[in-house]
């Protein structure tokens, strides 16, 4: 592009010579140079835009963080050898894809594997993500976080605030109370907390998902087998 508009230039100054006085035709070369000096620097920059990008920092996949339940809500055997603790978002497509699966993780181990939600709400692309957040720890301090958390991800494409009412009314809630604690600096601290801790083991997406503290690589039934029967054989 720069070649062919400099080819363009040369041909104005000789046009110019045709019929133009030495001061018009330096006048040109002036205006020239300056467009020059600025189509020299749009060529850096777009030098720039087009480099490929830093490469993210590659996470250890044999890493195993310090995770625990803390507030979050526990499903599965409360007392079990095994915690799974994800770290999920509300509006995120493949976190919802993710629930039957770890259903069926849960039914395939009833006594040996706990489940724990994190929030980790991507704000930055899902609008809906924090106020559902929001629904699903106000509705587990009246007891239905779970419930909630089923309605959350069974209408994913409803998320409102209207709709976190009427859902609450539906498992009959305490919507006053509901409400309040949707708005509480208590509420948005324990969302906060979690989202800290996502930061401290790594987490950059969701649903990032952890069997005892180490990373699971394999979403998939055959993944959470391998890591679950590692760990009921002493060899995670």
């Amino acid at each position: 592009m720069t070649k062919g508009l400099v080819a363009a230039m040369v041909a104005a100054v000789a046009l110019a010579g045709c019929g133009a006085s030495p001061a018009d035709v330096e006048e040109i070369k002036k205006g020239q140079k300056e467009i020059l000096a600025k189509l020299e620097a749009l060529d850096k920059a777009v030098a720039q835009v087009k480099a490929p990008a830093a490469a993210r920092p590659t996470v250890d996949p044999n890493k195993v963080y310090s995770l625990s339940a803390g507030q979050a809500p526990i499903k599965g055997a409360k007392d079990g050898k095994v915690l799974i603790v994800e770290f999920s978002d509300y509006q995120c497509p493949f976190c919802s894809q993710a629930e039957p699966l770890l259903d069926q993780v849960l039914e395939a181990y009833p006594t040996d594997v706990k489940r724990v939600y994190k929030q980790f709400p991507l704000t930055s692309i899902h609008p809906n993500a924090l106020p559902a957040s929001k629904a699903a720890v106000a509705a587990g301090k009246q007891g239905k976080f779970w419930e909630m958390h089923a309605k959350l991800f069974g209408n994913q494409r409803e998320l409102s605030a209207d709709n976190y009412k009427k859902w609450a009314e539906e498992l009959k809630l305490d919507v006053a109370r509901f409400e309040k604690d949707m708005a509480s600096a208590e509420v948005q601290a324990q969302i906060d907390s979690e989202m800290r801790e996502a930061s401290s083991a790594d987490v950059t997406g969701t649903p990032s998902i952890f069997v005892n503290g180490k990373r699971l690589q394999k979403r998939s039934i055959e993944g959470f087998k391998e890591a679950i029967d590692a760990i009921l054989q002493g060899k995670g």
